[in-house]
């Protein structure tokens, strides 16, 4: 008999393994960091790190193997945007390690539900972060639409595994995810459908004046 949970699992892993390719990819070809979230991939390698461990401590391949690949994206994006933007790479990495430590001494201490709270705050910065990157920056053509389309997927795949497992706190963290990302979807299609008068208010960016 399949046993559908593991096979959504690995259907979740391989998408969580890809998600951030497309978006390192686009960075290495461009160098164009318009519209991309520092704070956000921070947060992520906080997310990475939580989530990985939790896994060990679950025993779900799954969840192992989909933060130990996501860490090699997410680390060389933190070594890009630190050339690109000229900041010293050890600033941008401890904010990261230090928010992972704190969540899995959570997680050991208190237990999942207590881990999967905890942990929607680095992954909400993660979300929210990409989402005030979308809103204010002048441009986005810095971010990977593939990316975008692939977060969603992601979250869609995990919530539901989660929620089937079952494991609370990471049906908790993916469900507030999910909403994040769905909304960041839709915003960079608006923004690329160019509908200037109201993101450039958004941007407070002053529009030209008609001809």
């Amino acid at each position: 008999m399949i046993d559908y949970l593991s096979v959504l699992g690995w259907a979740a892993a391989a998408a969580g393994i890809s998600l951030g390719v497309p978006q390192l990819i686009r960075l290495l070809r461009t160098r164009d960091v318009h519209g991309i979230s520092v704070p956000a991939w921070q947060a992520l390698l906080a997310v990475n790190l939580g989530f990985g461990i939790h896994g060990i401590m679950l025993g779900q391949w799954n969840m192992i193997v989909t933060n130990v690949f996501a860490l090699g994206t997410t680390v060389p994006m933190l070594v890009l945007l630190s050339r690109e933007l000229q900041r010293p790479l050890w600033r941008l990495m401890t904010p990261g390690v230090l928010g992972a430590a704190v969540l899995i001494g959570l997680d050991v201490a208190v237990g999942s539900a207590a881990f999967g709270v905890a942990i929607m705050i680095p992954g909400t910065v993660v979300n929210i972060g990409q989402t005030v990157a979308l809103i204010r920056s002048h441009s986005v053509t810095g971010v990977s639409p593939l990316y975008m389309v692939m977060g969603v997927v992601n979250q869609v795949l995990w919530c539901t595994w989660a929620w089937l497992l079952p494991d609370i706190g990471t049906g908790i963290a993916t469900s507030v995810y999910l909403t994040v990302v769905t909304f960041n979807l839709l915003w960079w299609v608006l923004r690329k459908l160019g509908l200037r008068a109201f993101f450039a208010a958004a941007a407070k960016e002053p529009l030209p004046e008609p001809v």
